[in-house]
């Protein structure tokens, strides 16, 4: 399990931005130091080389070439370590910051909780990769900037040295060309959050287009899935396009005015050096420093566009960190022997309904509507709460629990079946707590024990992602396995055996009987099975959103409503 955090999430994407910074503020003063010094030294090789020229190849000096090729060496050596472990720190923090946002992010969807968001399970892992990494990488592209500063105003100084106007046009040009390159920024900063949804879109479509193949080819909709996808990933590739389109605009308008300045500034030295105001060496130097400043200048135009892509994406996850939990939750904790109350709820489809089990209770419940019934699971699950009435587990309303208090008393098991990558043991076990004959009693209850028999493997059998390579009947067993090995005092099933065969249901329905049906264990069975009302203790039959019948099975079966339901 993710550990929980110690501090809140970032509210603004400025603020995600920034913490990265001050969270590895060490190890980035370390790494922007020498990409600095690295920076630094590549300013002064052309410099050094005019000095070679000016005091060793005029003077036809020995002793000057010694002494400054000596210098050249220890330039190109620092030149080239202070590069190299600079690097190597910035991208060692990208990779712990982008490590550090993925973990933030898997921390807030896997949060007891949950998280009330839209997003497809292939949309959330674009957020922990794609857009995780565009948020790490604008750290290092901070140092490189820093670095790239130090650089141009290095370059000032030294040009400034040399030649006043020299230094003048380049204190001058220098900050004109760096603000006519920003004019795009805003587009890219767009362009770049639409890209990044779309594809996040197209990945979460992809996602269940997978997960659901099984499903797609049995109905023969192949077709129109494809259709779908096809659709999402050409408005990808269309924001994609726009996006870099943008960029390459934005590089374009960098290398172009860039070029113009620098082929100025070789033009004025050159002046200078025919009209003696400056030496052959200088004039070597300048002309070094001239071409040397395309790349700092690059660097320096480039981060804007960083910074917009960067933020486009810390918007994106501050937006998923800052979703609301699923279920309401307090810290209250349950009083034990009471249970699980309904009074006066209303919600969709539910009108003023009033149930309450008694303790130890097998209670079936036959919902007309669907919807109704769907709604039921929900609210008793905490995804929705009544708009209307209470909901009361052990004489605490279910918003006022602690999340760890209601999973220790009561369990929902929803009719949709999530099965994970792994073996059958670790679906239905998966804290590994039961031994070898608990783990057959619940597998026998659930007629899981079937698909055990279908593998050598037995229960260290392989299951693929959503057991997509098992029936839905299979699926259904082993889901109902697993919420029987939890064992907990209240346990709501929602229509545990539509996909299973008459014979099938009837052992299940007797399993559950079996397993749940001592030790005050109270179980909700919402379905219009006649095998498991069969095994109810009490049945009641819930139309228009209220009970307006119960009693056992056997009793029901004259009412032409419940009839109609369940005996068809």
């Amino acid at each position: 399990m993710v550990p929980p955090s110690s501090s809140p999430s970032p509210t603004t994407a400025w603020g995600l931005l920034l913490r990265g910074l001050r969270r590895n503020k060490g190890r980035l003063a370390a790494g922007f130091a020498l990409l600095s010094l690295w920076q630094l030294c590549e300013t002064l090789v052309p410099v050094m080389i005019g000095v070679i020229i000016d005091r060793a190849v005029a003077t036809s000096s020995v002793r000057g070439l010694v002494v400054t090729g000596a210098g050249l060496v220890v330039l190109f050596a620092v030149l080239s370590y202070a590069y190299r472990f600079g690097a190597r720190i910035a991208f060692a923090v990208v990779q712990r910051e982008m490590h550090e946002i993925r973990v933030e992010i898997a921390r807030h969807a896997l949060n007891p909780r949950g998280a009330r968001s839209k997003l497809l399970p292939g949309e959330t892992l674009s957020l922990a990769t794609a857009d995780a990494e565009m948020v790490g990488f604008m750290l290092r592209s901070v140092g490189f900037t820093i670095a790239a500063t130090l650089s141009v105003i290095v370059a000032a100084v030294l040009l400034f040295s040399i030649d006043l106007v020299l230094g003048l046009v380049v204190v001058i040009g220098v900050p004109l060309v760096l603000a006519l390159t920003q004019v795009v920024t805003p587009a890219i900063s767009r362009r770049t959050e639409h890209q990044q949804e779309t594809i996040a879109e197209a990945t979460g479509v992809a996602t269940d287009l997978i997960r659901g193949l099984r499903v797609l080819k049995g109905i023969g909709a192949e077709s129109v899935a494809g259709s779908r996808y096809r659709t999402l990933s050409q408005k990808a590739r269309t924001a994609s396009i726009a996006s870099t389109s943008t960029y390459g605009l934005m590089s374009g308008l960098t290398a172009g005015l860039s070029g113009l300045f620098l082929a100025v500034v070789a033009l004025v030295a050159g002046h200078r050096a025919l009209s003696g105001d400056i030496t052959i060496g200088e004039l070597v130097a300048v002309v070094g420093l001239t071409q040397y400043l395309a790349e700092p200048l690059g660097m320096l135009g480039d981060i804007s566009a960083h910074t917009a892509r960067a933020h486009a994406s810390a918007r994106r996850i501050v937006t998923y960190l800052q979703t609301p939990p699923l279920v309401a939750a307090g810290d209250a904790t349950p009083l034990p022997g009471g249970d699980l109350v309904l009074r006066g709820v209303r919600g969709e489809g539910l009108d003023g309904l009033d149930l309450a089990s008694r303790p130890g209770e097998i209670l079936g419940l036959a919902v007309e509507d669907p919807i109704t019934a769907g709604e039921l699971v929900r609210l008793l699950a905490g995804d929705v709460t009544a708009k209307e009435g209470e909901v009361s587990l052990d004489g605490v309303a279910l918003s006022e629990l602690a999340i760890t208090s209601r999973r220790s008393r009561m369990l929902v098991s929803p009719h949709h079946v999530d099965l994970f990558e792994g073996t059958l043991r670790s679906n239905v076990d998966p804290l590994d707590r039961l031994d070898d004959d608990s783990l057959a009693a619940l597998l026998a209850a659930s007629s899981a024990s079937d698909v055990v028999a279908l593998s050598p493997e037995d229960v260290d059998q392989p299951v693929s992602v959503d057991g997509s390579t098992w029936s839905g009947g299979q699926r259904q067993r082993v889901a109902l396995a697993r919420a029987l090995a939890v064992d907990v005092p209240l346990l709501v099933l929602h229509d545990p055996t539509t996909a299973v065969d008459a014979v099938t249901e009837h052992r299940i329905a007797a399993g559950i009987r079996e397993a749940r049906g001592t030790d005050r264990r109270t179980t909700w069975l919402i379905t219009s099975s006649p095998a498991l009302l069969a095994q109810a203790d009490r049945v009641v039959l819930v139309r228009e959103g209220r009970v307006v019948a119960e009693g056992t099975h056997h009793d029901l079966a004259g009412n032409p409503a419940y009839a109609e339901l369940v005996l068809r």
